[in-house]
């Protein structure tokens, strides 16, 4: 089964790029993140992250480009697949595009993967808006 579900999640936040830029890349200050219980550094440019529950994914990072550009492949029990978020400074303040590509492990997962990324990007932009209104 090698068909990827694409989701992708487009906003704008408004605070300087390089104030989300810090926030989204900074693997020591996860905790702003409602959907995690924990995050371990494996290596200079891997991770794991630890789902409420305990759920492990994998992270290896693939691409930093400084304000601009941070991508990664990941992979869990139920899926394998690559993240990349894009930060654009505008005159309101910083455009993001999160795009997440993934392979479900499991042929029934397909049908659930979709609606599962766009809860799972709405959480992260969420998160991320309340972190950055209290930075």
């Amino acid at each position: 089964m090698s068909e990827k579900i694409v989701s992708t999640m487009e906003a704008v936040i408004p605070r300087p790029v390089e104030k989300v830029w810090a926030v989204v890349t900074d693997l020591d200050r996860w905790q702003w993140r409602g959907d995690l219980e924990g995050l371990e550094r494996t290596g200079p440019d891997t991770f794991t992250e630890y789902a409420k529950g305990g759920f492990a994914t994998r992270f290896t990072v693939t691409c930093r480009q400084e304000g601009e550009k941070w991508a990664f492949e990941l992979e869990n029990a139920n899926m394998s697949g690559e993240w990349t978020g894009e930060f654009r400074p505008v005159p309101e303040g910083t455009r993001v595009v999160f795009t997440e590509r993934l392979t479900p492990k499991k042929r029934w997962m397909k049908f659930l993967a979709k609606g599962y990324l766009r809860r799972q990007q709405a959480q992260y932009l969420a998160d991320l808006h309340r972190e950055l209104e209290n930075t």
